[in-house]
């Protein structure tokens, strides 16, 4: 395996219709979205971006973004994540003609070809990932005129080293000063190769790990909210419930029983699907959730 690639996650796929004259709320979250049908405006670090059917876009967690449309689309989101990024690519990144360009990959994560409930291994949410983040990067490389034969932007090691061991260990007392001194650097140093990297502090690496953690615990389990609270290194149920907050727009505990709704909805949906056309029980149109078992 080629170590010099980036490493994604992704713990969900799902489709989605948008209404007309729908304007979207702010978020900030991990999203990759593509756009199946209709148009819509995705705005994100200042900017709008018109997407038409076959494009898709990525957006990092730290940053906040909005989706809209004026008469109505479907999209497909999944929160596609990189761990550990070779290629500091663009936030956002959008590519034109993602279908086009990746048609097999889009028909895959649009058309789980799955049967029944689609819940499949951790080996399968990350063949999926793997899949959606080597196309997107694949697309930004080419369209970016730099290619994909010759070398690419890798990775701070150092920053690599830490963010290794805070996603080996969210649990730990971890703080700026303590990353720094893992890998012998002061505060301002780490916090400088870190923006120059990541575009992003220390600490907002640090609080996404621990919000992907407890996102994890939570779709995952029924672990009482301040035990996922301690598990991903706050103090507190209050600190973890501000700090989920600020990041999902809703609290832990609401954030896992909307999840839990969404769930019973597409298992009802499935159940009652009684159609009998050959190549739509080949090809469930459902949502697809992919739940990462890792512990």
């Amino acid at each position: 395996m080629n170590e010099d690639r980036p490493s994604w996650e992704m713990t969900l796929a799902y489709q989605e219709q948008l209404a007309a004259g729908s304007a979207g709320e702010d978020v900030r979250s991990a999203t990759w979205l593509l756009v199946d049908d209709g148009t819509v405006v995705l705005t994100a670090a200042g900017q709008s971006h018109l997407l038409r059917a076959g494009d898709a876009a990525l957006v990092g967690g730290q940053v906040r973004h909005r989706l809209a449309t004026h008469d109505g689309a479907a999209v497909t989101r999944a929160d596609l994540r990189a761990v550990a990024v070779a290629y500091p690519i663009a936030n956002p990144l959008v590519v034109r003609d993602f279908v086009g360009r990746h048609g097999g990959v889009a028909e895959l994560v649009r058309r789980c070809p799955l049967a029944g409930p689609c819940r499949p291994s951790a080996l399968f949410a990350s063949g999926y990932a793997s899949l959606l983040g080597a196309a997107m990067t694949a697309s930004w490389l080419e369209d970016t005129g730099r290619g994909t034969d010759g070398p690419a932007p890798v990775l701070d090691p150092t920053v690599a080293q830490v963010l290794s061991a805070v996603i080996a260990d969210p649990g730990r007392a971890w703080s700026v000063e303590a990353m720094a001194e893992s890998v012998h650097l002061s505060r301002s140093a780490l916090g400088e190769r870190f923006r120059r990297s990541l575009g992003q502090s220390p600490s907002e690496a640090l609080r996404d790990v621990r919000m992907r953690a407890a996102r994890h615990l939570l779709a995952g389990g029924d672990r009482p909210v301040e035990q996922v609270a301690y598990a991903v290194g706050y103090g507190s149920g209050a600190a973890f419930s501000r700090a989920f907050t600020t990041v999902h727009g809703t609290g832990p505990q609401a954030w896992r029983d909307a999840s839990t709704t969404r769930d019973a909805d597409r298992a009802e949906a499935r159940r009652g699907d009684h159609r009998t056309d050959r190549s739509d029980e080949e090809h469930p149109p459902d949502a697809v959730l992919i739940e990462d078992r890792a512990s």
